[in-house]
């Protein structure tokens, strides 16, 4: 009997969702058992700070590394946007699945839209990328960093702890609470975080279960994924930094959106750029290019510093 394939996941709900999403494509392919290993990382597990505050999403993933590496589990799945852009040495990510609706929503049982929002709302969000630019955005409203699971979230928000949330839709979807989303946020209005929507496959480098899993691997997320993680390459950021990137692909052709945006929201670099699936990276290589003319370098900078601050007094 062929031994079970072996997928490390965290035992959030949408994590679970998105292993199980996985399995089936993997079973329906190959006819051979796929097991889940579902684990708890360091990640999940401190939800009172913000992950700037205690080591990034990198914190996420480690413990599934660990799995892979110790040969508990021969794949881990991801979201795309909690995995860091330099994995350890001997790990890479062997395929992306087709990427769900990438753009944020608001969500809110009283109020359609951001814009419908009176001054002073307060609105909970889980990224520094969301609340600076919703900052940016609509300066007079209290935006709040607001971390824990989906369902968590929504009770504080339905308990009234909080007017609106702004959320990725694609967990919303995932999990059929779709209905949920209010309206969904323009990425010209909040540009998403790179990779945002998309699932991803790790691997050990060399990993039997490898040959597999390039078979359900999709190439437009792939070459949206390249495109937009060259904006981050090329501006020396990381996950936690205040920037955002979307490429569109169709046809062959890239279209891709970048922000970086002040802490304060007061200043933000915008970018446009344009590229070829022969050559995604450029596209990114480009965007960054005009950020960095615009002013990002001293944006990061200065949140380089804010948050050395608060971590070193």
């Amino acid at each position: 009997m062929t031994a079970p394939l072996v997928i490390a996941t965290r035992e959030s709900r949408l994590a679970l969702w998105q292993a199980q999403h996985v399995r089936d494509l993997l079973v329906r392919r190959f006819g051979d058992p796929v097991e889940l290993l579902g684990m708890t990382t360091r990640g999940d597990q401190i939800l009172d700070r913000t992950l700037a505050k205690v080591g990034g999403k990198g914190l996420f993933v480690k413990e599934l590394e660990a799995a892979l590496e110790e040969g508990r589990a021969q794949l881990a799945v991801h979201s795309l946007k909690d995995v860091p852009m330099d994995l350890p040495a001997g790990f890479e990510l062997a395929a992306v699945l087709e990427r769900e609706d990438p753009r944020d929503a608001f969500v809110s049982p009283r109020y359609a839209a951001l814009d419908a929002l009176p001054r002073g709302a307060k609105v909970g969000t889980s990224s520094l990328r969301r609340v600076v630019q919703l900052g940016a955005l609509r300066p007079d409203l209290v935006v709040e960093p607001l971390r824990g699971n989906l369902d968590t979230r929504l009770r504080k928000l339905d308990a009234g702890e909080y007017d609106a949330l702004v959320l990725a839709a694609a967990g919303l979807r995932r999990l059929d609470r779709g209905d949920r989303i209010s309206s969904s946020i323009a990425i010209a209005d909040c540009v998403p975080a790179p990779g945002q929507g998309i699932i991803a496959i790790e691997t050990r480098v060399g990993g039997a279960a490898r040959a597999q899993v390039e078979q359900i691997n999709d190439l437009a997320a792939g070459l949206a994924l390249r495109a937009e993680r060259a904006v981050i390459t090329t501006l020396g950021g990381g996950c936690q930094m205040p920037i955002g990137a979307h490429a569109d692909v169709a046809a062959g052709q890239i279209t891709l959106t970048a922000i970086v945006t002040s802490l304060d929201g007061q200043r933000v670099a915008r970018a446009e750029s344009r590229g070829t699936a022969a050559d995604p990276e450029a596209a990114g290589t480009r965007a960054a290019e005009q950020l960095l003319a615009g002013g990002a370098d001293t944006i990061l900078a200065d949140v380089q510093r804010a948050q050395a601050s608060v971590d070193h007094p």
